[in-house]
């Protein structure tokens, strides 16, 4: 295989694991919205809680125990826990109240 090959699988593969990650974690988001009670980010900060947290977990599962983590399924697994965390700790430091203070009634 040429080098312009190797780049070119390289390059795209790397953009799929991204977009698997982007699409995984959206889902276990709003997943996650249901688990978590007290949760008041609305529908787009629950997809992006859902991103942030499934590639913060899949990067600390990667760093810490050397796993890489592949594959739709397990993906979505990893951002499931990663979002659940991380919309835990959010609700924590908020205390409940979501991010910008914004009031429902």
């Amino acid at each position: 295989m040429g080098t312009a090959a190797l780049v070119f699988a390289t390059v795209f593969g790397d953009i799929w694991t991204v977009i698997v990650w982007i699409v995984a974690g959206g889902i276990a988001g709003a997943i996650t919205d249901r688990i978590v009670q007290g949760n008041r980010l609305g529908c787009l900060g629950n997809v992006a809680v859902g991103v942030v947290g499934g590639l913060l977990f899949g990067f600390l599962v990667d760093l810490i125990f050397n796993i890489q983590i592949s594959g739709f399924f397990w993906t979505f697994i990893a951002a499931l826990i990663g979002s659940a965390l991380l919309l835990i700790i959010i609700n924590l430091i908020t205390g409940g109240r979501g991010i910008g203070g914004r009031q429902r009634n």
